[in-house]
């Protein structure tokens, strides 16, 4: 039972009445036990998050990719030189935050628009340069035991706002530095939502802007990764969207 059902609960039962109650009315236990008798929340296995995931069939504009459980158990690990901004690179890199037991992951890239049938050779080289520049999109399911996933969107929540000035990111010996990090494209869904916007150091190609929103449903966290090799990644609304909707 959620605490505003108990709040509502003792509501109805000091509204009823006028009167003290006897004490063969009152309910054994009463509503705060039961609260507390409630079992803790059950994290979704594998199998189950790969149900939720979206999938082709979700995003006409998108091409879909799901990772196989084998690529994902080896994504390798990855640091930062500052611990606080670690889940912001967890959820850029597809792997689990904090206390996660179950987990699934896909990945999208925005449909190109094709070149029409008669284009020049021109036009078709021109159609390919800027399929290059599409966003990708990283999208990861975990589910948490009891309360980790609302632990899990804290952490996160908190790296938002503590590492806005930036960090680095070392994975499999590369490192890439993020300069700022700063609110994103609002989003509205689920029990509570995060949207960001990152700035990613790319050295000799300058800089681009790249999206993370995760979305808490229940005890389950969906996480979005956006990035673009050619430029500013496109905020994956439709992505985001349709993900959303299927958690419910």
């Amino acid at each position: 039972m959620t605490a505003s059902a108990v709040s509502l609960a003792l509501l109805a039962t000091a509204c009823g009445s006028d009167k003290p109650a006897d004490k063969k009315d009152e309910p054994k236990g009463g509503a705060s036990s039961a609260a507390a008798a409630a079992p803790a929340a059950k994290a979704k296995t594998d199998a189950e998050l790969a149900t939720l995931l979206v999938t082709q069939a979700d995003l006409s504009d998108q091409l879909v990719k799901q990772e196989t459980a084998a690529k994902a158990a080896a994504a390798p690990a990855v640091q930062t030189d500052k611990p606080e901004c670690k889940p912001l690179a967890q959820i850029q890199s597809l792997q689990k935050v904090g206390s996660a037991a179950g987990v699934a992951r896909t990945v999208t890239v925005a449909k190109p628009k094709e070149p029409a049938a008669n284009a020049s050779a021109e036009e078709k080289l021109k159609a390919s340069l800027e399929a290059l520049q599409s966003t990708a999109t990283s999208v990861s399911l975990t589910s948490y035991d009891g309360k980790g996933a609302e632990e899990a969107f804290a952490s996160l929540k908190a790296a938002g706002t503590a590492c806005a000035g930036g960090y680095s990111v070392t994975q499999e010996g590369d490192t890439t530095k993020i300069d700022s990090v700063a609110p994103g494209t609002a989003v509205t869904a689920g029990d509570e939502a995060l949207s960001l916007t990152t700035v990613m150091n790319l050295d000799d190609a300058g800089k681009a802007k790249t999206h993370i929103i995760v979305v808490r449903k229940g005890n389950t966290l969906a996480g979005f990764s956006a990035l673009s090799l050619g430029g500013d990644a496109v905020f994956p609304k439709t992505v985001v969207d349709a993900q959303a909707k299927k958690l419910g």
